[in-house]
């Protein structure tokens, strides 16, 4: 009788099946391990944001609200008449969201830390600096643009503060976004970096609530319809 080399005897078919399903469970939970692991480790990149991408997020919502000081800007320039109150709202929200909270955040996280390792020392004392005067011209912009029959006097001092306060805002944010924040990872430990970002978030809860920032963005959407600077699509030149 003649037996075939490819067909195994009953015995090494089920030490075969045996090892086959074996190794399908082994791999199955392997596999599960895995994925799970991936999925988790998705999960927090996607709900985590470390401290200078938080800060570089509130930069461009300090962005939006410098291009509707410069449509004011432009109106007051044209002596054009224009919904003054939105010029009020918007300073209204850079002093409670940009100069009460994130300037404080690196005010009060990322300065000192930098001073400790002495490293950019020079750029942190006239960031502080700057700070400092964007709150005063804050103080400025807030009155006059609250004068309800403005004199010519009036509209002069107020587009200089504008003026004033967006010539070193754009260079100030750009700074901080392009040289501070990149170098901030390199003078903390990880532990510390991870849950600074933690407590920036933390804070932002207790001073707005729990989705502060999109409140904010939302603010701020609405003062751009108002001046009918909201859609992006007008800025686009013709070529």
């Amino acid at each position: 009788m003649i037996t075939s080399t490819l067909i195994p005897d009953t015995n090494t078919r089920r030490q075969f099946i045996e090892k086959s399903m074996k190794l399908a469970i082994v791999g199955g939970i392997g596999g599960l391990s895995l994925f799970s692991g991936c999925k988790d480790k998705d999960d927090d990149d996607g709900q985590k944001v470390s401290p200078p991408e938080d800060l570089m997020q509130e930069h461009g919502l300090l962005n939006r609200v410098l291009l509707i000081y410069d449509n004011c800007r432009q109106h007051l320039s044209n002596k054009e008449s224009f919904q003054r109150q939105a010029l009020v709202d918007g300073a209204g929200i850079i002093r409670t969201f940009v100069e009460d909270y994130h300037e404080k955040q690196e005010e009060n996280y990322l300065f000192p830390r930098f001073k400790k390792a002495n490293q950019l020392t020079d750029l942190v004392d006239i960031l502080l600096q700057q700070h400092n005067a964007g709150r005063a011209l804050t103080d400025k912009i807030s009155q006059l643009a609250k004068i309800t029959n403005p004199t010519d006097g009036d509209n002069a001092l107020l587009l200089n503060a504008l003026s004033d306060f967006n010539y070193m805002y754009r260079p100030h944010e750009a700074r901080e976004d392009t040289i501070l924040f990149p170098a901030f990872r390199k003078i903390v430990s990880k532990h510390e970096y991870d849950s600074l970002g933690e407590e920036f978030e933390n804070n932002e809860q207790k001073l707005f609530g729990k989705g502060g920032f999109e409140t904010m963005v939302d603010k701020v959407a609405t003062i751009e319809k108002t001046l009918g600077i909201y859609e992006l699509a007008q800025f686009t030149p013709k070529i």
